[in-house]
C-alpha cells in the first residue's frame, strides 16, 4: 500500500514527536484503519519532506515521530492563478488540479459576468492541501483573499506578468506567445468567468504593458477547462515541465 502522505504547519527535524490533528488521526485509523508502527510521511512546505512513522493512534488522536529527510525543500514556479469564481463542484475541481500543476497562489477574483457571489477560502484551501498530499509536491498554494478584478489590478506588482485567456479571439496562440519569453519571471494566469471578460474590463487590463493576450484554440471552453489549458501550456513552455 502507498504510504500515506500529510501535510502539517509544525516545523519538521529528525527525532521530533508530533501530535496530529484529529482529522488526521480519523483519517489514519477510521479510513485508512492504520495501526502503530505504519510508516507516514510528512511535509510543510518549508522544511522538505520527512519519513516518519505513527508511535500512538487512537480514535481522534495521533503521534508520529520524524525519522530521515527524504527530499529536501524544492523551489515552486513562481506562477500565481486569478481565476472568476464557478458553481461549488468546478471551483474545488479547479483549486486541486491549479495545485497539481504547480501553481504557488491561488486568487478568486469577482468579475462584471461572475455568477458566483461568495468563496469559501478555507474550503479552497482543503483542496489545494488534499491535492497536493496526493500528488507528491512539497508545498501548499496560498490562497488569496477574493478581490475584485478592478482592485487586484489596481494593487498588481509591476515586476509580475500577467497571462490573459481571452475568449474574444484577439489573443495571440499561447504557445507563440510563450515561446522565448526569459525564463523565471514572476507569473500569473488571468481566466475569466463562463461570459467572459467585460469591454470595459478587456480594456483595463489590455492597457497595462505587462499584459499578454492569448488564445486557447478554436473551440469554446469552459472556464473550468481554460484554466487547466492555460496551466499546462505555461508550465511545459516557462515551467518545471521542461526538466
Amino acid at each position: 500500500m502507498r504510504t500515506v502522505r500529510l501535510y502539517t504547519e509544525n516545523d519538521l527535524a529528525a527525532g521530533l514527536s508530533l501530535a496530529l490533528p484529529s482529522a488526521q488521526a480519523h483519517y489514519l485509523s477510521n479510513v485508512l484503519r492504520l495501526k502503530e508502527g505504519a510508516p507516514v510521511i510528512l511535509f510543510n512546505g518549508r522544511d522538505g519532506e520527512w519519513q516518519s512513522k505513527i508511535v500512538s493512534l487512537r480514535r481522534n488522536q495521533a503521534a508520529v515521530t520524524l525519522e530521515h529527510l527524504i527530499r529536501p525543500q524544492e523551489t515552486d514556479p513562481d506562477l500565481w492563478l486569478l481565476f472568476a469564481p464557478v458553481k461549488r463542484a468546478r471551483i474545488d475541481f479547479i483549486a486541486a488540479k491549479a495545485t497539481e500543476l504547480g501553481v504557488s497562489a491561488i486568487a478568486p477574483v469577482f468579475t462584471d459576468n461572475t455568477a458566483v457571489s461568495r468563496v469559501n477560502e478555507e474550503r479552497l484551501y482543503a483542496n489545494a492541501i488534499e491535492a497536493a498530499e496526493q500528488c507528491g509536491r512539497l508545498s501548499v498554494p496560498v490562497v488569496q483573499p477574493v478581490a475584485t478584478l478592478t482592485e487586484r489590478i489596481r494593487s498588481w506588482p509591476a515586476s509580475r506578468h500577467i497571462l490573459l485567456c481571452d475568449e474574444t479571439g484577439g489573443g495571440t496562440p499561447i504557445v507563440e506567445a510563450l515561446s522565448g519569453l526569459p525564463l523565471n519571471l514572476p507569473w500569473a494566469i488571468l481566466c475569466g468567468p463562463e461570459g467572459g471578460f467585460s469591454p470595459q474590463e478587456l480594456d483595463l487590463l489590455v492597457e497595462n504593458p505587462i499584459v499578454r493576450r492569448v488564445g486557447l484554440g478554436p473551440r469554446i471552453l469552459r472556464a473550468d477547462t481554460a484554466v487547466l489549458a492555460a496551466l499546462a501550456c505555461w508550465q511545459a513552455v516557462l515551467g518545471d515541465w521542461r526538466g
